[in-house]
């Protein structure tokens, strides 16, 4: 099987209640299928791809939590915020423009603690013996973007165009979930793709060439653990949210430290090859941050390159949708 594939199974928006509904419980406290005490907090944590859930299982950081926990699993950052605003899922886990994305679409949702990356997880990618050279020579051609409209790698995409001399018109866009990105791609039914984390590695390992990633600046490199309004407004909630994101920080530093299990622990939970798990974890988030004024400016620099292109809109002011008091220096 693809190793995509392994690692998530591609979800149909009219189908995420459902699945949501069938997610299983995990952690260090969790729910049986029965149902739990009454008495007790369910936490159910936003995903994507197994990422955050890979990363808590091999550090062991969700021991001896005093609420159950349960995952909502996707592939891609839009179910999961659909899942946010069904009240299906307490927090969230994305990049800046999805984020963006949702908080233009009405997700009631607050940045409560921000990830940060060298921007290398996102790139573009060509097929091996495609004549596209530099940038510069996507005028004119398709490029997939994954997974949907206002993704991390959409605005790679319009950026380097933009640093090209190109505009966002010079080139037709295509949306396609990363799983059937990767399908194409490796068949060579696409040329050019915009994409990210395992995707990226996949695509490079399996005939891709790498015209551009998301280094120096081209993308923020910074993505957002977010919580529902509701979880904030319900003390209870709140107080699970608050220990969840210091148990996360305890386990990207464990990852830091512990570099060589944590691919082990991706290669099982994916079905990654060696090579691609070390990327992985050469690639990920560093630490935990508070949502600053610095990373408010650049993210808010995001929007409103995406507004300028029509991609966002309307264009949020980023200020206005985080909640500092769960996570500080």
């Amino acid at each position: 099987m693809n190793p995509v594939h392994r690692i998530s199974r591609a979800l149909s928006t009219t189908l995420v209640l459902t699945a949501l509904l069938a997610t299983a419980a995990c952690g260090g406290n969790t729910e049986a299928a029965s149902g739990g005490s009454s008495s007790r907090v369910t936490l159910t944590i936003g995903d994507q791809a197994k990422n955050l859930q890979t990363l808590l299982n091999a550090s062991g950081a969700l021991k001896g939590t005093s609420y159950d926990v349960k995952w909502a699993e996707f592939e891609g950052a839009a179910p999961l915020f659909q899942a946010v605003q069904a009240g299906a899922a307490d927090t969230s886990y994305a990049a800046d423009l999805p984020t963006l994305q949702a908080l233009s679409g009405g997700v009631p949702v607050k940045a409560v603690g921000a990830l940060h990356n060298d921007g290398t997880h996102t790139g573009i990618v060509v097929r091996d013996d495609s004549s596209v050279k530099s940038v510069k020579d996507l005028k004119g051609k398709k490029v997939v973007v994954s997974s949907a409209k206002g993704s991390i790698a959409e605005y790679l995409l319009a950026h380097a165009l933009q640093h090209a001399g190109l505009s966002y018109d010079d080139v037709k866009v295509q949306y396609l979930l990363p799983t059937d990105a990767q399908a194409a791609f490796t068949s060579g039914k696409i040329e050019a793709w915009a994409t990210f984390g395992v995707y990226k590695s996949v695509a490079e390992q399996q005939g891709g060439r790498l015209l551009v990633n998301g280094a120096d600046g081209r993308v923020s490199g910074y993505g957002f653990i977010g919580a529902s309004e509701k979880a904030l407004a319900d003390q209870g909630k709140k107080a699970a949210v608050s220990d969840y994101l210091r148990r996360l920080d305890k386990a990207l530093a464990w990852s830091r430290e512990h570099p060589d299990d944590y691919a082990k622990a991706i290669q099982q939970a994916s079905g990654a090859s060696p090579e691609i798990a070390k990327a992985l974890v050469s690639q990920a988030n560093s630490a935990l941050e508070p949502v600053s004024p610095q990373v408010v400016q650049a993210v808010q620099k995001v929007g409103d390159t995406m507004h300028g292109i029509g991609v966002l809109n309307p264009n949020p002011t980023v200020a206005d949708h985080v909640d500092t008091s769960l996570v500080k220096e």
